[in-house]
């Protein structure tokens, strides 16, 4: 997912609008978590940027996303970029140190 979305609308107020993006993000990260893994996957990862617009966004993680948003509604932004790619994930051992801590 690559789009630009705007706060404004003609007929809804902007925090409705904030909590429709949010569950347009929800929903899709969803669909995309249920899709069926490629073999020797064992999960799916996401690479995501969020920004003004697309040459000033910056990486996030997924769980920073909804911060994002609010942030961006926060600076009063008309608009803003969200990018969220799909990417098999492979889980890896803790180390003894990890396990520990």
């Amino acid at each position: 997912m690559k789009k630009n979305f705007t706060f404004t609308h003609p007929k809804i107020k902007r925090p409705r609008r904030v909590e429709a993006i949010k569950h347009e993000v929800k929903k899709y990260l969803r669909r995309e978590r249920n899709k069926s893994l490629p073999p020797g996957v064992d999960f799916w990862d996401f690479d995501c940027r969020c920004g003004a617009d697309e040459a000033s966004s910056e990486i996030i993680h997924v769980s920073a996303i909804n911060k994002a948003i609010d942030q961006a509604d926060s600076q009063q932004l008309e608009s803003f970029y969200l990018e969220i790619l799909a990417k098999p994930g492979h889980r890896s051992k803790r180390s003894q140190e990890d396990q520990q801590a």
